[in-house]
Protein backbone atom coordinates (compact mmCIF):
# COMPACT_ATOMS: atom_id res chain seq x y z
CA UNK A 1 0.00 0.00 0.00
CA UNK A 2 1.33 3.15 -0.96
CA UNK A 3 1.20 6.30 1.92
CA UNK A 4 1.07 9.73 1.34
CA UNK A 5 2.31 12.43 3.67
CA UNK A 6 1.18 15.97 4.11
CA UNK A 7 2.16 19.18 5.37
CA UNK A 8 -0.17 22.53 6.73
CA UNK A 9 1.20 25.57 8.21
CA UNK A 10 -0.79 27.65 10.64
CA UNK A 11 0.73 31.04 10.47
CA UNK A 12 1.40 33.57 13.78
CA UNK A 13 0.61 30.66 16.23
CA UNK A 14 1.98 29.52 19.55
CA UNK A 15 1.39 26.46 21.65
CA UNK A 16 3.00 24.72 24.08
CA UNK A 17 4.67 21.32 23.17
CA UNK A 18 2.48 19.44 26.09
CA UNK A 19 -1.20 21.03 24.25
CA UNK A 20 0.96 20.29 20.64
CA UNK A 21 1.65 16.49 22.14
CA UNK A 22 -2.16 16.34 22.58
CA UNK A 23 -3.14 17.10 19.45
CA UNK A 24 -0.60 14.56 17.83
CA UNK A 25 -1.90 11.98 19.64
CA UNK A 26 -5.51 12.81 18.71
CA UNK A 27 -4.22 12.49 15.34
CA UNK A 28 -2.34 9.33 15.79
CA UNK A 29 -5.53 7.47 16.70
CA UNK A 30 -7.51 8.54 13.78
CA UNK A 31 -8.37 5.78 11.41
CA UNK A 32 -6.20 5.43 8.04
CA UNK A 33 -3.48 7.86 9.85
CA UNK A 34 0.12 5.84 9.92
CA UNK A 35 1.49 8.40 12.07
CA UNK A 36 0.99 12.40 12.88
CA UNK A 37 2.97 15.61 14.26
CA UNK A 38 1.84 18.87 15.48
CA UNK A 39 4.93 21.21 16.59
CA UNK A 40 6.35 24.64 16.24
CA UNK A 41 8.24 24.54 13.35
CA UNK A 42 11.66 25.36 14.70
CA UNK A 43 14.68 24.35 12.97
CA UNK A 44 15.40 21.36 15.17
CA UNK A 45 11.62 20.48 15.39
CA UNK A 46 11.83 20.33 11.66
CA UNK A 47 14.89 17.65 11.14
CA UNK A 48 12.83 15.77 13.55
CA UNK A 49 9.87 15.32 11.03
CA UNK A 50 12.69 14.66 8.09
CA UNK A 51 14.06 12.05 10.61
CA UNK A 52 10.76 10.48 11.19
CA UNK A 53 9.78 10.18 7.49
CA UNK A 54 7.18 12.65 8.00
CA UNK A 55 8.85 15.52 5.24
CA UNK A 56 10.78 14.60 2.45
CA UNK A 57 12.32 17.80 2.52
CA UNK A 58 13.15 21.26 4.07
CA UNK A 59 9.70 23.08 4.36
CA UNK A 60 9.58 26.81 4.76
CA UNK A 61 8.02 27.48 7.74
CA UNK A 62 8.84 29.46 10.61
CA UNK A 63 9.61 28.89 14.43
CA UNK A 64 6.45 30.92 15.48
CA UNK A 65 4.15 29.18 12.93
CA UNK A 66 2.32 26.01 13.87
CA UNK A 67 3.55 22.62 11.39
CA UNK A 68 1.57 20.02 11.13
CA UNK A 69 2.61 17.20 9.09
CA UNK A 70 0.51 13.54 8.46
CA UNK A 71 1.09 10.15 6.66
CA UNK A 72 -2.10 8.13 5.79
CA UNK A 73 -3.37 5.78 3.84
CA UNK A 74 -4.79 7.61 1.37
CA UNK A 75 -5.81 11.32 0.76
CA UNK A 76 -9.13 11.50 2.14
CA UNK A 77 -7.49 10.18 5.67
CA UNK A 78 -4.78 12.77 5.25
CA UNK A 79 -7.08 15.85 4.87
CA UNK A 80 -9.32 15.17 6.72
CA UNK A 81 -6.72 15.06 9.57
CA UNK A 82 -5.23 18.27 8.58
CA UNK A 83 -8.71 19.64 9.25
CA UNK A 84 -9.31 17.78 12.22
CA UNK A 85 -5.72 19.34 13.38
CA UNK A 86 -6.18 23.07 12.18
CA UNK A 87 -9.73 23.63 13.76
CA UNK A 88 -8.56 22.47 16.85
CA UNK A 89 -5.66 24.61 16.55
CA UNK A 90 -7.83 27.41 15.60
CA UNK A 91 -10.71 26.48 18.30
CA UNK A 92 -7.93 27.04 21.03
CA UNK A 93 -7.25 30.27 19.19
CA UNK A 94 -10.38 31.50 19.32
CA UNK A 95 -11.13 30.20 22.93
CA UNK A 96 -8.29 32.42 23.95
CA UNK A 97 -9.06 35.29 22.15
CA UNK A 98 -12.51 35.39 23.57
CA UNK A 99 -11.42 35.44 27.29
CA UNK A 100 -8.89 37.97 26.62
CA UNK A 101 -11.86 40.12 25.16
CA UNK A 102 -13.79 39.30 28.32
CA UNK A 103 -11.33 40.09 30.86
CA UNK A 104 -10.67 43.48 31.96
CA UNK A 105 -6.91 43.31 30.64
CA UNK A 106 -5.49 41.66 28.21
CA UNK A 107 -3.60 38.61 28.96
CA UNK A 108 -0.05 39.20 29.25
CA UNK A 109 2.37 38.65 26.37
CA UNK A 110 5.59 39.29 28.77
CA UNK A 111 7.20 37.67 31.83
CA UNK A 112 7.44 41.84 33.03
CA UNK A 113 3.32 42.13 32.16
CA UNK A 114 2.56 38.87 34.31
CA UNK A 115 5.16 40.18 37.01
CA UNK A 116 3.40 43.58 37.42
CA UNK A 117 -0.14 41.48 37.29
CA UNK A 118 1.10 39.09 40.23
CA UNK A 119 4.09 41.14 41.92
CA UNK A 120 4.26 37.88 44.85
CA UNK A 121 5.36 35.52 41.61
CA UNK A 122 8.58 34.16 42.41
CA UNK A 123 8.74 31.08 39.66
CA UNK A 124 8.18 31.09 35.94
CA UNK A 125 7.28 28.34 33.75
CA UNK A 126 9.21 27.82 30.23
CA UNK A 127 7.59 25.26 27.77
CA UNK A 128 8.96 27.43 24.57
CA UNK A 129 10.89 25.39 21.31
CA UNK A 130 13.98 24.34 23.17
CA UNK A 131 16.59 26.85 21.51
CA UNK A 132 14.68 29.88 22.90
CA UNK A 133 13.93 28.84 26.37
CA UNK A 134 17.75 29.21 27.34
CA UNK A 135 17.07 33.12 26.38
CA UNK A 136 13.44 33.15 28.14
CA UNK A 137 14.91 31.70 31.00
CA UNK A 138 18.16 34.27 31.44
CA UNK A 139 15.22 37.14 31.01
CA UNK A 140 13.36 35.39 34.37
CA UNK A 141 16.70 35.13 36.19
CA UNK A 142 17.30 38.95 35.86
CA UNK A 143 13.89 39.87 36.89
CA UNK A 144 14.58 37.66 40.00
CA UNK A 145 12.27 34.93 39.38
CA UNK A 146 12.95 30.89 40.23
CA UNK A 147 12.73 28.74 36.22
CA UNK A 148 11.29 25.79 35.73
CA UNK A 149 12.35 24.51 32.23
CA UNK A 150 10.08 22.04 30.99
CA UNK A 151 11.87 22.71 27.44
CA UNK A 152 13.97 20.01 26.23
CA UNK A 153 17.05 20.59 23.25
CA UNK A 154 18.66 23.35 25.49
CA UNK A 155 22.21 22.48 25.49
CA UNK A 156 24.57 21.89 27.96
CA UNK A 157 26.53 25.03 27.73
CA UNK A 158 22.82 27.17 28.20
CA UNK A 159 22.45 24.83 31.31
CA UNK A 160 26.16 25.81 32.85
CA UNK A 161 25.66 29.42 32.14
CA UNK A 162 21.94 29.64 33.59
CA UNK A 163 22.88 27.44 36.63
CA UNK A 164 25.60 29.25 37.09
CA UNK A 165 24.18 32.61 37.11
CA UNK A 166 20.96 31.11 39.39
CA UNK A 167 23.80 30.49 42.04
CA UNK A 168 25.03 33.85 42.18
CA UNK A 169 21.49 35.26 42.64
CA UNK A 170 20.25 32.69 45.25
CA UNK A 171 17.70 31.45 42.48
CA UNK A 172 17.14 27.89 41.42
CA UNK A 173 16.63 26.72 37.72
CA UNK A 174 14.83 23.37 37.71
CA UNK A 175 15.34 21.66 34.44
CA UNK A 176 16.01 22.04 31.68
CA UNK A 177 14.00 19.09 30.39
CA UNK A 178 12.23 18.96 34.12
CA UNK A 179 9.05 17.65 33.42
CA UNK A 180 7.85 17.24 37.15
CA UNK A 181 7.26 19.44 39.93
CA UNK A 182 5.29 19.95 42.93
CA UNK A 183 5.57 23.41 44.25
CA UNK A 184 3.50 24.18 47.50
CA UNK A 185 1.03 21.39 46.43
CA UNK A 186 1.05 22.76 42.90
CA UNK A 187 1.61 20.03 40.46
CA UNK A 188 3.56 21.24 37.45
CA UNK A 189 4.33 19.09 33.95
CA UNK A 190 3.95 15.62 34.12
CA UNK A 191 3.16 15.72 37.80
CA UNK A 192 0.60 13.71 40.75
CA UNK A 193 -1.55 15.07 42.88
CA UNK A 194 -0.12 14.26 46.10
CA UNK A 195 -1.23 15.20 49.80
CA UNK A 196 0.59 18.12 51.53
CA UNK A 197 3.11 16.99 54.01
CA UNK A 198 6.86 17.04 55.59
CA UNK A 199 8.61 15.31 52.87
CA UNK A 200 11.03 16.75 50.43
CA UNK A 201 12.15 15.56 47.22
CA UNK A 202 14.90 16.86 45.17
CA UNK A 203 15.25 14.87 41.70
CA UNK A 204 17.30 14.77 38.65
CA UNK A 205 14.92 12.30 37.37
CA UNK A 206 11.12 12.97 36.44
CA UNK A 207 9.34 9.55 36.97
CA UNK A 208 11.53 8.75 39.49
CA UNK A 209 10.35 11.65 41.36
CA UNK A 210 6.82 10.39 40.87
CA UNK A 211 6.77 7.21 41.82
CA UNK A 212 8.29 8.28 45.03
CA UNK A 213 5.40 11.13 45.96
CA UNK A 214 2.61 8.56 44.85
CA UNK A 215 3.95 5.79 46.92
CA UNK A 216 4.69 8.36 49.88
CA UNK A 217 0.97 9.65 49.13
CA UNK A 218 -0.27 5.96 49.54
CA UNK A 219 1.78 5.27 52.47
CA UNK A 220 -0.59 8.03 54.65
CA UNK A 221 2.44 10.53 54.10
CA UNK A 222 2.59 14.24 52.44
CA UNK A 223 4.78 15.95 50.32
CA UNK A 224 6.53 19.15 51.01
CA UNK A 225 8.05 20.27 48.11
CA UNK A 226 9.52 17.40 44.88
CA UNK A 227 11.98 19.77 43.06
CA UNK A 228 12.97 18.19 39.95
CA UNK A 229 16.43 19.43 39.03
CA UNK A 230 16.30 17.70 35.13
CA UNK A 231 18.04 14.67 34.09
CA UNK A 232 21.56 16.22 33.76
CA UNK A 233 22.57 18.32 36.73
CA UNK A 234 24.56 15.56 38.36
CA UNK A 235 26.65 15.67 35.27
CA UNK A 236 30.07 16.20 36.38
CA UNK A 237 30.01 19.32 33.94
CA UNK A 238 27.06 20.78 35.96
CA UNK A 239 28.09 19.79 39.05
CA UNK A 240 24.72 19.28 40.88
CA UNK A 241 24.12 22.86 41.31
CA UNK A 242 20.19 22.81 41.30
CA UNK A 243 20.23 19.75 43.25
CA UNK A 244 22.95 21.67 45.93
CA UNK A 245 20.65 24.61 46.15
CA UNK A 246 17.42 22.49 46.30
CA UNK A 247 19.03 20.50 49.24
CA UNK A 248 19.76 23.75 51.23
CA UNK A 249 16.09 25.08 50.63
CA UNK A 250 14.32 22.22 52.04
CA UNK A 251 16.77 22.09 55.11
CA UNK A 252 15.89 25.72 55.74
CA UNK A 253 11.71 24.77 54.90
CA UNK A 254 10.32 24.12 58.30
CA UNK A 255 7.96 21.96 56.99
CA UNK A 256 10.06 19.77 55.93
CA UNK A 257 11.74 16.91 57.75
CA UNK A 258 12.91 14.67 55.71
CA UNK A 259 14.68 15.42 52.90
CA UNK A 260 14.60 12.51 49.62
CA UNK A 261 17.22 12.98 46.82
CA UNK A 262 16.94 10.61 43.39
CA UNK A 263 19.14 10.61 40.15
CA UNK A 264 19.46 8.87 37.32
CA UNK A 265 23.19 7.53 36.96
CA UNK A 266 25.05 10.18 38.50
CA UNK A 267 28.84 11.37 38.22
CA UNK A 268 30.67 9.95 41.49
CA UNK A 269 32.46 13.44 41.50
CA UNK A 270 29.03 15.12 42.32
CA UNK A 271 28.18 12.28 43.95
CA UNK A 272 30.81 12.64 46.93
CA UNK A 273 29.98 17.00 46.78
CA UNK A 274 26.36 15.89 47.75
CA UNK A 275 27.29 13.38 50.58
CA UNK A 276 29.49 16.04 52.09
CA UNK A 277 26.78 19.10 51.94
CA UNK A 278 23.96 16.74 53.62
CA UNK A 279 26.71 15.55 56.27
CA UNK A 280 26.14 19.18 57.63
CA UNK A 281 22.22 19.21 57.36
CA UNK A 282 19.75 19.16 59.86
CA UNK A 283 17.64 16.95 58.54
CA UNK A 284 17.89 12.88 57.99
CA UNK A 285 18.72 12.45 54.49
CA UNK A 286 17.38 9.46 52.21
CA UNK A 287 19.17 8.69 48.72
CA UNK A 288 18.39 6.36 45.88
CA UNK A 289 20.94 6.94 42.79
CA UNK A 290 20.83 4.67 40.45
CA UNK A 291 24.33 3.51 38.81
CA UNK A 292 26.44 5.04 41.52
CA UNK A 293 27.13 1.94 44.04
CA UNK A 294 27.52 4.16 46.91
CA UNK A 295 28.68 2.87 50.33
CA UNK A 296 26.77 3.91 53.33
CA UNK A 297 28.93 6.80 54.74
CA UNK A 298 27.71 5.28 58.04
CA UNK A 299 26.60 8.38 59.14
CA UNK A 300 23.83 9.10 61.35
CA UNK A 301 21.80 11.84 59.40
CA UNK A 302 22.25 9.56 55.69
CA UNK A 303 20.53 6.70 54.51
CA UNK A 304 21.32 4.35 51.44
CA UNK A 305 18.70 2.84 49.43
CA UNK A 306 18.33 0.34 46.48
CA UNK A 307 14.87 1.54 44.98
CA UNK A 308 12.62 3.57 44.58
CA UNK A 309 10.39 1.63 46.84
CA UNK A 310 12.92 1.75 49.43
CA UNK A 311 13.30 5.31 49.21
CA UNK A 312 9.80 6.43 49.87
CA UNK A 313 9.18 3.72 52.34
CA UNK A 314 12.65 4.71 54.50
CA UNK A 315 11.21 8.81 54.18
CA UNK A 316 8.14 7.73 55.38
CA UNK A 317 9.49 5.94 58.40
CA UNK A 318 11.77 8.90 59.48
CA UNK A 319 9.16 11.49 58.80
CA UNK A 320 7.24 9.86 61.86
CA UNK A 321 10.21 9.30 64.04
CA UNK A 322 11.15 5.92 63.62
CA UNK A 323 13.18 3.74 61.40
CA UNK A 324 11.65 0.83 59.42
CA UNK A 325 13.29 -2.24 60.06
CA UNK A 326 13.46 -5.67 57.39
CA UNK A 327 12.90 -4.07 54.31
CA UNK A 328 14.92 -6.32 52.29
CA UNK A 329 12.74 -9.23 54.18
CA UNK A 330 9.11 -7.47 53.53
CA UNK A 331 10.05 -6.93 49.78
CA UNK A 332 11.05 -11.07 49.15
CA UNK A 333 7.84 -12.02 51.60
CA UNK A 334 5.76 -9.67 49.25
CA UNK A 335 7.38 -11.27 45.98
CA UNK A 336 6.35 -14.94 47.50
CA UNK A 337 3.17 -13.54 47.52
CA UNK A 338 2.40 -12.53 44.43
CA UNK A 339 4.13 -15.83 42.80
CA UNK A 340 1.17 -17.59 44.43
CA UNK A 341 -1.02 -15.37 42.01
CA UNK A 342 1.19 -16.29 38.85
CA UNK A 343 -0.41 -18.31 36.14
CA UNK A 344 2.23 -20.81 34.36
CA UNK A 345 3.44 -19.02 31.49
CA UNK A 346 1.58 -20.99 28.31
CA UNK A 347 4.60 -20.29 25.72
CA UNK A 348 7.74 -21.70 25.41
CA UNK A 349 9.66 -18.33 25.83
CA UNK A 350 12.38 -17.77 28.47
CA UNK A 351 13.07 -13.63 28.21
CA UNK A 352 11.38 -10.55 29.87
CA UNK A 353 10.86 -7.60 27.86
CA UNK A 354 10.25 -4.63 29.61
CA UNK A 355 8.36 -1.59 27.91
CA UNK A 356 8.95 1.60 29.82
CA UNK A 357 7.49 5.38 29.24
CA UNK A 358 10.10 6.73 32.00
CA UNK A 359 13.78 6.27 31.46
CA UNK A 360 14.18 6.06 35.43
CA UNK A 361 12.30 2.60 35.71
CA UNK A 362 14.43 1.17 32.92
CA UNK A 363 17.37 2.44 35.21
CA UNK A 364 15.91 0.46 38.38
CA UNK A 365 14.86 -2.28 36.30
CA UNK A 366 18.63 -3.00 35.02
CA UNK A 367 19.55 -2.48 38.45
CA UNK A 368 17.55 -4.84 39.99
CA UNK A 369 18.18 -7.82 37.63
CA UNK A 370 22.55 -7.22 36.84
CA UNK A 371 23.55 -10.73 38.45
CA UNK A 372 19.91 -11.89 38.16
CA UNK A 373 19.55 -12.79 34.53
CA UNK A 374 22.05 -13.00 31.75
CA UNK A 375 21.74 -11.40 28.48
CA UNK A 376 20.34 -7.56 29.41
CA UNK A 377 20.25 -5.14 26.65
CA UNK A 378 18.93 -1.97 26.61
CA UNK A 379 18.17 1.46 24.82
CA UNK A 380 20.19 3.49 27.81
CA UNK A 381 23.78 2.76 28.82
CA UNK A 382 23.78 0.79 32.15
CA UNK A 383 26.81 -1.21 33.66
CA UNK A 384 27.27 -5.09 32.91
CA UNK A 385 24.33 -4.50 30.33
CA UNK A 386 24.47 -4.25 26.21
CA UNK A 387 23.89 -1.28 24.63
CA UNK A 388 21.56 -2.01 21.90
CA UNK A 389 23.13 -1.15 18.40
CA UNK A 390 18.94 -1.53 17.00
CA UNK A 391 16.47 -0.57 19.59
CA UNK A 392 14.27 -1.81 17.17
CA UNK A 393 14.87 -5.09 17.36
CA UNK A 394 14.84 -7.11 20.88
CA UNK A 395 17.27 -9.54 22.10
CA UNK A 396 17.44 -11.87 25.23
CA UNK A 397 16.47 -9.68 27.84
CA UNK A 398 15.43 -6.59 26.40
CA UNK A 399 14.68 -3.32 28.45
CA UNK A 400 13.06 -0.06 27.02
CA UNK A 401 12.95 3.83 27.64
CA UNK A 402 10.50 4.27 25.12
CA UNK A 403 10.50 7.80 26.14
CA UNK A 404 13.73 8.12 24.09
CA UNK A 405 14.36 10.63 21.43
CA UNK A 406 14.60 7.76 18.73
CA UNK A 407 11.06 6.90 19.79
CA UNK A 408 9.69 10.24 20.18
CA UNK A 409 10.62 11.88 17.30
CA UNK A 410 7.38 13.57 15.52
CA UNK A 411 5.36 11.48 18.68
CA UNK A 412 4.37 12.36 21.79
CA UNK A 413 5.40 11.12 24.82
CA UNK A 414 5.10 7.53 25.57
CA UNK A 415 3.03 8.66 28.61
CA UNK A 416 0.32 10.29 26.20
CA UNK A 417 0.63 8.47 23.18
CA UNK A 418 0.49 4.96 23.25
CA UNK A 419 1.05 4.02 20.16
CA UNK A 420 4.49 3.47 19.84
CA UNK A 421 4.18 1.22 23.16
CA UNK A 422 1.07 -0.96 21.58
CA UNK A 423 3.24 -1.81 18.51
CA UNK A 424 5.79 -2.64 20.66
CA UNK A 425 3.61 -5.02 22.55
CA UNK A 426 1.99 -6.42 19.90
CA UNK A 427 5.32 -7.44 18.25
CA UNK A 428 6.98 -8.89 21.57
CA UNK A 429 3.53 -10.70 22.60
CA UNK A 430 4.40 -12.45 18.66
CA UNK A 431 7.78 -13.20 19.31
CA UNK A 432 8.04 -17.00 20.43
CA UNK A 433 10.76 -16.02 22.98
CA UNK A 434 8.79 -13.58 25.07
CA UNK A 435 7.73 -15.18 28.63
CA UNK A 436 7.27 -11.90 30.26
CA UNK A 437 6.33 -8.52 29.21
CA UNK A 438 6.39 -5.77 31.76
CA UNK A 439 5.65 -2.18 31.56
CA UNK A 440 4.21 0.43 33.40
CA UNK A 441 0.96 3.31 33.28
CA UNK A 442 1.51 6.99 34.36
CA UNK A 443 -1.08 8.80 35.58
CA UNK A 444 -1.08 12.21 36.37
CA UNK A 445 -1.61 15.64 34.90
CA UNK A 446 -0.59 15.68 31.11
CA UNK A 447 -0.65 12.24 31.41
CA UNK A 448 -3.26 10.56 28.97
CA UNK A 449 -6.49 10.59 30.12
CA UNK A 450 -7.45 7.02 30.25
CA UNK A 451 -4.95 5.29 29.53
CA UNK A 452 -6.27 1.84 30.47
CA UNK A 453 -8.68 2.30 27.56
CA UNK A 454 -5.66 2.95 25.21
CA UNK A 455 -3.56 -0.27 26.02
CA UNK A 456 -6.16 -2.86 27.10
CA UNK A 457 -7.33 -3.04 23.66
CA UNK A 458 -4.55 -4.13 22.31
CA UNK A 459 -3.98 -6.70 25.38
CA UNK A 460 -7.54 -8.81 24.62
CA UNK A 461 -6.49 -9.04 20.98
CA UNK A 462 -3.04 -10.53 22.10
CA UNK A 463 -4.58 -12.71 24.31
CA UNK A 464 -7.25 -13.29 21.06
CA UNK A 465 -4.56 -15.34 19.24
CA UNK A 466 -5.43 -18.71 19.74
CA UNK A 467 -1.96 -19.78 17.59
CA UNK A 468 0.32 -18.24 19.45
CA UNK A 469 -0.07 -18.26 23.52
CA UNK A 470 0.78 -15.01 24.98
CA UNK A 471 2.96 -14.22 27.26
CA UNK A 472 2.34 -13.01 31.43
CA UNK A 473 1.86 -9.70 31.65
CA UNK A 474 3.14 -7.95 34.42
CA UNK A 475 2.15 -4.51 34.98
CA UNK A 476 1.94 -1.45 37.55
CA UNK A 477 0.47 2.05 37.78
CA UNK A 478 2.42 5.20 39.25
CA UNK A 479 -0.27 7.14 40.05
CA UNK A 480 -2.34 8.37 42.94
CA UNK A 481 -6.18 8.47 43.83
CA UNK A 482 -6.25 12.10 43.55
CA UNK A 483 -5.44 11.88 40.41
CA UNK A 484 -7.74 12.80 37.26
CA UNK A 485 -7.83 9.25 35.24
CA UNK A 486 -9.53 7.22 38.65
CA UNK A 487 -6.82 4.89 40.07
CA UNK A 488 -9.24 2.24 41.22
CA UNK A 489 -11.27 2.12 37.41
CA UNK A 490 -7.21 1.72 35.91
CA UNK A 491 -6.37 -1.23 38.10
CA UNK A 492 -9.55 -2.52 37.82
CA UNK A 493 -9.56 -2.32 33.88
CA UNK A 494 -6.29 -3.76 33.61
CA UNK A 495 -6.69 -6.86 35.97
CA UNK A 496 -9.80 -8.02 33.56
CA UNK A 497 -7.80 -7.63 30.96
CA UNK A 498 -5.38 -10.25 32.91
CA UNK A 499 -2.55 -8.16 34.08
CA UNK A 500 -0.78 -9.17 36.98
CA UNK A 501 -0.50 -5.92 38.87
CA UNK A 502 2.70 -5.04 40.91
CA UNK A 503 2.35 -2.20 43.66
CA UNK A 504 5.64 -0.26 41.90
CA UNK A 505 8.12 -0.87 39.21
CA UNK A 506 10.61 -2.70 41.84
CA UNK A 507 8.05 -5.12 43.05
CA UNK A 508 7.52 -5.36 39.18
CA UNK A 509 11.02 -6.39 38.08
CA UNK A 510 11.49 -8.65 41.38
CA UNK A 511 8.69 -10.91 39.90
CA UNK A 512 9.65 -10.70 36.54
CA UNK A 513 12.83 -11.94 37.44
CA UNK A 514 11.55 -14.94 39.83
CA UNK A 515 9.05 -16.18 37.06
CA UNK A 516 12.04 -15.94 34.74
CA UNK A 517 14.08 -18.06 37.03
CA UNK A 518 11.26 -20.47 37.94
CA UNK A 519 10.82 -21.30 33.92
Amino acid sequence: MNMITGTRIIADLYRDSVSLMKISSRLDSLPNVIQASCIMATPANINLLLEAGLLSSEIAAEPNEVLIAIEAEDKTSLNEALDLAEDELRQRASTNSNREQKSESSEPFSQEMALDINTEANLVLISTPGPYAAAEALKALKLGLNTMIFSDNVTIEDEILLKEYANKKNLMVLGPDCGTSVINGVPLGFANVVKKGNIGIVAASGTGLQQVICLIDEGGGGVSQAIGTGGRDLDSRIGGLSTIQGIKALDKDQETSVVVIISKPPSLKVVDSLIKKVKKMSKPAVFCLFGSNIEDPKVKNIYITETLEDAARTALSLSSNSIEKNIAHKNETRILELLNHVPKVSNNGRYLRALYSGGTFCYEALSLLNGKLEELHSNIAFPKSTLMSNPWESRGHTLLDLGDDLFTRGKAHPMIDFSIRNERLMEEASDPETAVILFDIVLGHCAHTDPSSAIVPIIDQIKSNKENPPPLMIGFICGTEGDPQNLFSQKSNLKKAGVLLANNNAEAVRLAAKVIENL
